[in-house]
Order: structure tokens, then sequence, then C-alpha cells
């Protein structure tokens, strides 16, 4: 009986041993995986925690957290304040094109981001929300033809006075 427990207890071990192991080369490949880090910041953590990660800069040496913020257009129209999300656009926008993983689904999943990005900074009001349309528009229509957020709501705005 004491050979089989320790068999039994040996085995878990070992599997145990196995299973931290396989956690920790993943975490750890995917620490040192720009594109999954990335991916992680701009759709898993939270605007908040984007903007907290963005002070920080961790991963400097394999990503761009450089912004023009909404750049021309109003950081914070009408008073909402936008920086926060025109900030994460850019790192997506930034990093994908580092990655070479521009694509046009991708470029949307981005906006897409952004969208709701804007939503949550308007909680409700529906002023803001008019504006984030508009913010977002602008994305989607010229985002990928000019250098970000802004210039992509000023190329909008020349579209729609002509």
């Amino acid at each position: 009986m004491p050979n089989r427990l320790r068999r039994a207890v040996r085995g878990s071990l070992s599997g145990l041993a196995a299973s931290v192991a396989l956690v920790l080369s993943a975490s750890t490949a995917s620490a040192a995986d720009p594109a999954a880090i990335t991916d992680e910041y701009l759709f898993t953590t939270t605007l908040t925690e984007f903007t907290a990660l963005r002070a920080q800069r961790p991963h400097a040496e394999t990503l761009d957290w450089s912004s023009d913020g909404c750049t021309y257009s109003p950081d914070s129209p009408l008073g909402y304040q936008f920086q926060p999300a025109c900030h994460r656009h850019d790192f997506g926008y930034r990093n994908y094109r580092r990655q070479n993983r521009m694509t046009e689904p991708a470029r949307l999943t981005i906006d897409d981001q952004f969208r709701r990005d804007l939503h949550q900074l308007c909680a409700g009001r529906v002023v803001c929300i008019a504006t984030a349309e508009l913010y977002y528009a602008a994305v989607r229509e010229f985002g990928d033809d000019v250098g970000g957020t802004a210039a992509a709501v000023d190329a909008a705005d020349v579209a729609n006075a002509s």
C-alpha cells in the first residue's frame, strides 16, 4: 500500500509539474509575441487598463505606443473626452502595420473596438454618441488612407463639404 500511494503521489506531482511547465512556457511565449500582446491590449483590456498600460509603455522595444491623439480633431469634442479611444485606435493601426497584419478585416476589427471605446466613454449620452458615430464613420471611410483618427475626421469633413 505505501508503494502504491508513493507511486500515485509521484505520478500526480509529475503531472502537476508538466502542467505548470506548459502554462509557464505558454505565458512566456505570449509575453514575447508582439502580435499576441497587441491583441490583448486592444481587445481584452479595458480602456482604463489600456490607458494605464500606455503610461508605462511595456514592451516598448517591440510595440509602437506613439499617438497623435485625435490630432486636428478635438480630443474632447463638445467636452467629451475621446483622447483615450484615439490613443488605443492609433496603437492598433500602428502595431498592426508594424506587424504586417493590417488587412481590411483587421482594420474593421480595430475600428469596431474604437467605436465600442467611444460609446463606453459616452456612457449613454445621446449627443456624445452622435459625435462618436461621426468619428467612427470617418475612420471607416478614410482611416486607412490617412495618418490617424484626426486626419480621418478631417478628411470626412472635407468630403462632406464638397
